[in-house]
């Protein structure tokens, strides 16, 4: 992959500021440009800081559009569930209309016409065609020990769509919704955000020349991404980190 671009925090709590003031520098942007900002978010514990940091914003909300990068299969009040967190943490404490937030859905009894009718939510609110993909102002994205990102997991079919938005990822047998690479790879910015040393080798495979991206999917995402990682994350992987 091309050579990443990188910034290090030393710590948790560093990260999240950072990424706060990413955020809204990049809404403000898009709004100055476009009148709106479209905003795909990302599951797991490292983002909830960010999106809790974000209940105190300043920043005009009315033009804010939320959508999710993936979802585990459960109900919006299940623990696991990505647009729960994300509601807990923020969206209940803001005034974006609730036209403008659109969580995956996962009550249709069969995944794939979930992924169907989120694909059809995206063509509709950004107004495009068949065979077109939407351009987000900014996906934000995680990444696990094994180098998944999104619910795009090593060795699956999900790695390999190119032709739809949506698609249905596995995990241990569980089917998850998640962006398909080349979507995610169409956004104006990507944002990892990426913390602990179990992540360290992933990170090495990654980011070096030869990583094999089936092995470690996050190296699919070749769009204009920014990585920024914690020490413990970067110790041993970039230099003087």
């Amino acid at each position: 992959m091309a050579t990443p671009n990188i910034r290090v925090f030393p710590d948790l709590a560093a990260l999240t500021a950072a990424a706060k003031q990413f955020v809204l520098e990049q809404a403000t942007g898009a709004i100055a440009q476009g009148g709106q900002f479209t905003l795909a978010l990302a599951g797991g514990n490292t983002p909830k800081p960010l999106y809790e940091s974000l209940v105190s914003a300043d920043t005009p909300w009315s033009q804010w559009h939320i959508f999710w990068g993936d979802e585990r299969y459960v109900p919006l009040d299940h623990p696991d569930s990505n647009a729960g967190m994300a509601f807990q943490a923020w969206l209940n404490h803001v005034p974006i209309p609730k036209n403008q937030i659109h969580p995956m859905p996962t009550a249709d009894a069969d995944p794939q016409t979930a992924a169907d009718r989120y694909e059809q939510t995206l063509r509709q609110t950004f107004g495009i065609r068949e065979g077109e993909f939407p351009r987000f102002d900014l996906i934000l994205l995680g990444m696990g020990p094994d180098g998944h990102t999104a619910s795009l997991f090593p060795h699956t079919a999900a790695l390999t769509v190119g032709d739809r938005l949506i698609t249905v990822g596995n995990k241990d047998g569980q089917a998850r919704l998640t962006f398909t690479v080349p979507l995610i790879n169409h956004a104006r910015q990507i944002l990892f955000l990426v913390t602990g040393a179990n992540k360290q080798t992933a990170l090495r495979h990654i980011f070096g020349g030869t990583g094999d991206p089936h092995l470690y999917p996050a190296r699919l995402i070749t769009g204009n991404a920014l990585w920024f990682l914690d020490q413990a994350a970067a110790e041993g992987v970039v230099q003087n980190a």
